[in-house]
């Protein structure tokens, strides 16, 4: 990933591209949504191209997607099939991560998250994607997890198996070659 928070013309060209053939190959997870209109608000906010370059250098495949009825933002959402290959063997968060003491991972979700510049999935955003298809059917995803359950030791993570949505718990240190996380950038 990119340590310049700017993208090249090429790279932001070829990023458009890519973000409005997925946009219109997949016209279901954004009813009611023009592709002029999110041209527009991303060519207002190069940030945020900067991290949508960074969700889909990683796997996530970001895509528009409707999680909130009412909101003027555009939300782009990773919308990779499994948890994206770039954020996976990572435990949930820095303090998880300064915890253990051997075979630690190289990064922590949170961590991750923060440098890309996403939010990641809270369990009811996690369910509202699950509603646009099935997602982590052989994968699993971090997703915030509530304070009271972090301060004793714990984190959540979905996934999507026999057709339900699962939302789990393990110990926040714990990582697995097939969990990753799964964000959203506003825009």
């Amino acid at each position: 990933m990119s340590t310049t928070k700017k993208l090249t013309t090429e790279e932001n060209t070829a990023l458009l591209e890519t973000l409005k053939k997925r946009f219109e190959k997949n016209p279901s997870r954004h009813k009611g949504i023009k592709w002029s209109d999110v041209e527009e608000k991303l060519k207002a906010a190069p940030e945020k191209l900067w991290t949508l370059h960074q969700m889909e250098e990683s796997g996530g495949e970001p895509d528009v997607v409707v999680l909130d009825e009412g909101s003027t933002e555009i939300i782009f959402c990773d919308c990779s099939t499994e948890s994206p290959k770039g954020r996976r063997s990572v435990c949930y968060d820095h303090e998880a991560l300064e915890a253990r003491k051997k075979f630690k991972p190289a990064n922590s979700a949170m961590n991750m998250a923060e440098g890309m510049g996403i939010e990641i999935l809270n369990t009811e955003q996690y369910h509202q994607l699950q509603e646009l298809g099935p997602f982590d059917t052989k994968t699993s995803s971090w997703v915030k997890t509530p304070k009271d359950i972090r301060e004793l030791g714990g984190a959540l993570f979905g996934d999507y198996r026999f057709g339900t949505v699962f939302i789990y718990h393990n110990g926040a240190d714990s990582y697995y070659g097939a969990r990753g996380f799964r964000g959203l950038v506003r825009v």
